[in-house]
């Protein structure tokens, strides 16, 4: 017992740190833009980034979180070219041409009430467009890598595209651009990327060209992924698009900028622990799918890891709040510090609550899963609804606190039989 567990724990750390070039590069990338939006975009600068991004999600969460997610299953044990992972290579590509002319018809019929904030003009938002579609292509691009294990490759490619959205935005800033302008380099920017990435993959012969007809079996398969992806745009990306839209017609943008760069910070701390879980956890996880046993201890050890860790690193970032907070954006945001204590409480419950639910991921298992997200988001929305009146801007990471404390407790309770037999 003891030789297992220790190997499964090094194997994880060892993982999370050989992928710690990538999510540097991403943390460092995210962090510039922050810094760049918050001392150049003037007043507003930094929530219209979150908006922007926030807008990015809702067109790249299906394809990101459904599609990829579950090319990465099917694809990771087949040999490139042959005839089942053409297959499920042909889904993956079929379905994401579908999510881009989604994208495209979203954003000619809704234009006011998806980029009204922002200004674009008729021209930017096809540019908008175009940007989505190249980010989505790279983004299948990178899955094929991550399935046949190309996690050096994906280092190098994930630094390019760090240094390709800062280098854009920082390029219309500097020049005295506006906002909306840098937003769309950067989007563009980053899309570019798609074309060294084909390269690399073609090369490697891991984009082999579909034949024949798009196996039915390969789309309900991903399907079921994509049903997964869409619970999470539905009950986590909407919701924070409207509770934004809510803070600042509330509390305007001045003032919603204090909760943007606590939340900008969660993001930031947060891309890191998801980069782990998803290039190391999740890829071993979906592994030993066929061994539920060893599928739930490996979940334990990975808690066991986990929560003390990131209890420690949450906990050096409140100490440290007083300085950290103007250094990463603006002095101004000093006066953010009252908000954080909530706020990192509030991530560590869902840090640990993700490292559950990657069960049902791995396993496919969407109806849960659909229903866990529902469950949080309505519990969630509920908790808004009673503190806002009475907290102002502390609702909202009190309510996430609250919300991600109540559905780990679920979740512990839901998988004891998996994770402490």
């Amino acid at each position: 017992m003891t030789e297992p567990r220790r190997i499964l724990i090094g194997r994880f750390v060892r993982g999370a740190a050989g992928s710690g070039v990538a999510v540097v590069a991403r943390t460092a990338g995210a962090l510039v833009i922050n810094k760049l939006l918050a001392v150049y975009g003037g007043p507003g600068g930094l929530t219209l980034l979150a908006h922007f991004q926030n807008l990015m999600a809702l067109f790249t969460t299906l394809p990101n979180d459904g599609t990829h997610v579950g090319a990465v299953k099917y694809l990771a044990p087949l040999r490139p070219g042959s005839g089942r992972y053409r297959a499920w290579l042909g889904g993956a590509l079929l379905l994401n041409m579908l999510a881009g002319a989604l994208a495209l018809l979203a954003l000619v019929l809704l234009p006011a009430p998806l980029v009204g904030v922002l200004k674009l003009l008729p021209g930017q938002t096809l540019l908008l467009g175009l940007g989505l579609l190249l980010l989505i292509g790279y983004a299948l691009t990178v899955a094929v890598l991550l399935a046949a294990g190309r996690i050096r490759t994906y280092v190098w490619l994930t630094v390019g595209l760090s240094a390709a959205g800062p280098l854009a935005v920082a390029a219309v800033l500097l020049r005295g651009g506006p906002v909306p302008q840098a937003l769309l380099a950067y989007l563009l920017a980053q899309g570019l990327l798609l074309l060294p990435a084909a390269v690399v993959a073609a090369r490697a012969g891991l984009l082999p060209w579909p034949r024949g007809r798009i196996s039915r079996g390969a789309l309900r398969g991903l399907g079921r992924f994509l049903l997964m992806a869409l619970s999470t745009l539905l009950f986590t990306k909407a919701v924070s698009f409207v509770l934004r839209e809510v803070l600042v017609q509330q509390f305007g943008l001045a003032a919603t900028d204090l909760w943007q760069a606590v939340a900008k910070l969660s993001d930031n701390y947060g891309m890191v622990v998801s980069s782990v879980l998803g290039t190391v956890y999740y890829p071993r996880l979906a592994a030993l799918g066929s061994s539920p046993v060893a599928q739930g201890r490996f979940v334990r050890l990975v808690l066991l890891v986990l929560a003390p860790a990131l209890a420690v690193g949450l906990a050096l970032l409140w100490l440290t709040r007083d300085w950290l907070l103007p250094l990463l954006f603006e002095p101004r945001f000093a006066a953010a510090g009252y908000l954080l204590g909530p706020q990192l409480l509030a991530d560590w419950l869902k840090f640990l609550t993700w490292t559950l639910l990657f069960l049902l991921t791995a396993r496919a298992q969407v109806g849960r899963y659909v229903a866990f997200q529902a469950v949080s988001t309505a519990a969630y929305a509920l908790l808004l609804v009673l503190l806002l009146p009475r907290l102002g801007l502390l609702a909202a990471p009190w309510a996430q606190a609250a919300d991600y404390g109540l559905l780990l407790l679920w979740s512990l309770w839901y998988f004891r039989r998996d994770i402490w037999r």
